[in-house]
């Protein structure tokens, strides 16, 4: 019998991967450690900027009426998915990087861009400097009230972990229970290295991106 697979991401990253996981045959487990809001911003003259850099979705659905400013910036996106919300919005999608966001900015570097507006979470890699000019949080993920026992629910599972930030939490969180049931499919090297030590396994997925992670998880889970 399959290990379940819990996912920790928020919403509506949450449903998203674990309807994933269901079509793949596995149970899916829904346990977001976080909930993402959106954070006022103020948002300065497009005409600074040479091109608009989006590393997740959250931006662009979290990111308001200050958004419509910037709507004729090529926009630099990581992901797929983010690439979607992006161009669903009406932005102009010139680059989708299926890495992450130092390799995306540099192949916008490459690309010409030198004058970058980053919109982007509270918790984030880049900030402004080199080809970006700046940097601005329009949203935030804030820990989600969890019950006592809700952590117990991974024992004997496969967990996905989607960044540094939910790692650290599960690391925290998971004090109590017995590690060493549960095997970790982590998104990247830098995510695996976040999650701690005792765990049964712990891998992390040969692309940063949800059809890898979901396809080490079917692994794990057998």
């Amino acid at each position: 019998m399959s290990r379940p697979v819990v996912v920790l991401r928020p919403e509506p990253g949450n449903t998203a991967t674990a309807d994933a996981v269901e079509a793949l045959g596995l149970t899916a487990i829904r346990l977001p450690l976080f909930a993402v809001r959106a954070v006022d911003w103020s948002p300065p003259d497009p005409r600074d900027f040479d091109a608009l850099i989006l590393t997740s979705a959250n931006a662009v659905r979290l990111g308001g009426a200050g958004l419509d400013r910037f709507k004729n910036l090529p926009v630099h996106a990581v992901g797929a998915a983010t690439a979607q919300a992006a161009q669903g919005a009406g932005f102009s999608v010139v680059a989708a990087g299926d890495s992450d966001g130092a390799a995306l900015m540099a192949d916008a570097q490459r690309a010409g861009v030198g004058r970058a507006l980053l919109l982007g979470g509270r918790e984030r890699k880049l900030e402004a400097g080199g080809a970006i000019r700046a940097a601005i949080t329009v949203y935030a993920s804030e820990p989600r009230d969890l019950a006592p026992d809700a952590l117990a629910a991974i024992e004997g599972s496969v967990v996905l972990v989607h960044s540094p930030n939910a790692a650290r939490r599960l690391d925290a969180l998971a004090r109590e229970i017995d590690r060493g049931a549960v095997r970790v499919a982590a998104l990247s090297a830098a995510v695996a290295a976040a999650v701690g030590e005792g765990w049964a396994q712990v891998e992390a997925a040969p692309a940063p991106n949800d059809a890898a992670l979901l396809a080490l998880a079917h692994a794990l889970a057998d």
